[in-house]
């Protein structure tokens, strides 16, 4: 089934970044799962473009733009030949929720629980809110 990811991070002066869609088995029954799912899925994304290279990278004027407007102008090089681990991701995101690092939200719900039933349906758009340290110390 097809859903759209959402990231938001509070402390991007862009905050709302496009739709962008991901398929996912239809067995998703909990958050815990909906973030293994989604973490293997990138993982695997990431491992697939450390291969790529471009002889003569470069940017539009366009991208320029779309790019300073979150804060980071960069080609998207991946320059560790290290392959992402899913299970020590996985491992890290699901800490990350519990910790109270970033939050999820269905369609319009927030979802505070890792063994929370979810219910997911085609089209459904899934937010993931990153939260930021604004200033200071961490204590």
């Amino acid at each position: 089934m097809t859903v759209f990811i959402r990231l938001k991070s509070a402390g991007k002066r862009r905050a709302v970044l496009e739709n962008v869609p991901y398929t996912i088995s239809d067995t998703v029954l909990t958050l815990r799962r909906l973030i293994t799912e989604i973490v293997h899925l990138e993982t695997e994304k990431y491992n697939s473009r450390m291969g790529e290279s471009k002889i003569m990278p470069f940017l539009t004027e366009d991208e320029i733009s779309d790019k300073s407007q979150t804060g980071k102008v960069g080609f998207g090089s991946i320059y560790s030949d290290k392959k992402a681990d899913a299970a020590k991701a996985v491992e890290t995101a699901l800490l990350c929720f519990a910790d109270g690092l970033f939050r999820v939200i269905l369609n319009e719900t927030e979802i505070t629980g890792l063994d929370t039933p979810v219910e997911v349906k085609e089209n459904d758009v899934i937010t993931f809110i990153r939260l930021t340290f604004l200033a200071g110390r961490l204590w």
